[in-house]
């Protein structure tokens, strides 16, 4: 090989070793789409293997014909001319148009059966649990329109049920998508499209945004929360109940300085705006701002200045670091710390 080309490969060295380390992060089992643990997924999993199955076999193919012709019409030692040409072979033109047809049916006919059965909506089937998904800059709310219910960041679902989906965004295009349960799909302002999910075991998996939606979209993460019936009945009840943290001296505060401040963009309880993420089950939720560790060091940081941590969240979130006494902050956030419903 010439240095030249020696070159060009390392040139491309650097490249291999940052997409190795890029694909590493591809192994947690609750954001992936190669561990799938439900139905959707699974099925959208097994067209995955089937159409790399069939490149992989004209891969194959292809590199044995290759080979072949380089080592049995290679040039030999004292051959001299142009080797015999061979046209026009109509068994060659048949097999050749024929056998990729034949791909094209293996990857087509369960294509299309599965899209049409991923497609099928949910919404008027009584067994499936229904929730409204609305996507906004940068956080997802949901709503469950037959329980009552209304929440933000944190999904949960019963397992082994059909949860039907539909999914539509106050603003901007986002996409709704979680690898491990199912495929994504855009959330259209003015405009609802359905899907449905289901998880075959209980567990938290990891959301994400999947469109381009400003300048939060990496961090516009959010939970899917799968658990036993039991539990989730629990939560619902709990949820319509709007439990919250015994009071206190420092709860009280708390709750006066959040009526006074917050109360106008967030509900708890069904009391408040709606601007916001519902807050009634706070305490209990898995991050803040769908991405920040759950304590009351990050809360603090986030209700302090909301745009140094997730840009572009100003627009509706303003900034308390100067308008709260230290005191006030601190009450603030062990009352909303407190927002549990799972105590």
């Amino acid at each position: 090989m010439s240095n030249r080309r020696w070159q060009h490969v390392w040139r491309l060295l650097p490249l291999l070793v940052v997409l190795t380390l890029l694909l590493t992060g591809c192994g947690d089992p609750y954001l992936s789409a190669l561990t799938p643990s439900g139905p959707v997924a699974d099925q959208q999993l097994s067209l995955m293997k089937i159409s790399i199955g069939v490149m992989v076999f004209v891969f194959v193919v292809v590199m044995i014909i290759f080979t072949y012709v380089l080592v049995r019409y290679r040039k030999r030692p004292g051959q001299e001319g142009i080797p015999k040409q061979v046209e026009g072979s109509h068994t060659l033109e048949i097999i050749w148009t024929t056998i990729p047809i034949i791909l094209l049916i293996v990857i087509a006919i369960p294509t299309v059966s599965t899209t049409f059965a991923l497609a099928k909506d949910h919404w008027d089937d009584p067994d499936a649990i229904k929730v409204k998904v609305t996507g906004h800059q940068f956080w997802w709310e949901f709503e469950y329109p037959d329980l009552g219910v209304t929440t933000a960041q944190d999904l949960h679902i019963p397992v082994g049920k059909k949860i039907a989906l539909q999914v539509s965004s106050k603003d901007v295009i986002h996409s709704f998508w979680v690898p491990a349960l199912a495929g994504k799909i855009d959330a259209n302002p003015g405009n609802a499209n359905t899907m449905w999910l289901q998880a075959d075991k209980a567990g938290v998996f990891k959301g994400k945004c999947a469109e381009l939606c400003g300048y939060s979209h990496a961090l516009m993460d959010f939970k899917v929360i799968a658990e036993d019936q039991a539990s989730f009945d629990k939560w619902i009840a709990g949820m319509k109940a709007a439990e919250t943290a015994k009071p206190t001296a420092s709860t009280q505060l708390g709750q006066q300085v959040y009526e006074a401040n917050c109360l106008a963009c967030h509900a708890i309880g069904g009391q408040g705006g709606k601007v916001g993420p519902n807050l009634t089950d706070f305490g209990d939720r898995q991050t803040i701002a769908g991405y920040l560790d759950h304590n009351a060091d990050e809360l603090k940081r986030w209700i302090s200045n909301p745009d140094e941590v997730k840009t572009g969240a100003k627009v509706k979130m303003p900034a308390f670091g100067d308008k709260l006494k230290p005191e006030e902050m601190d009450a603030l956030v062990d009352y909303l710390m407190g927002l549990k419903i799972n105590q």
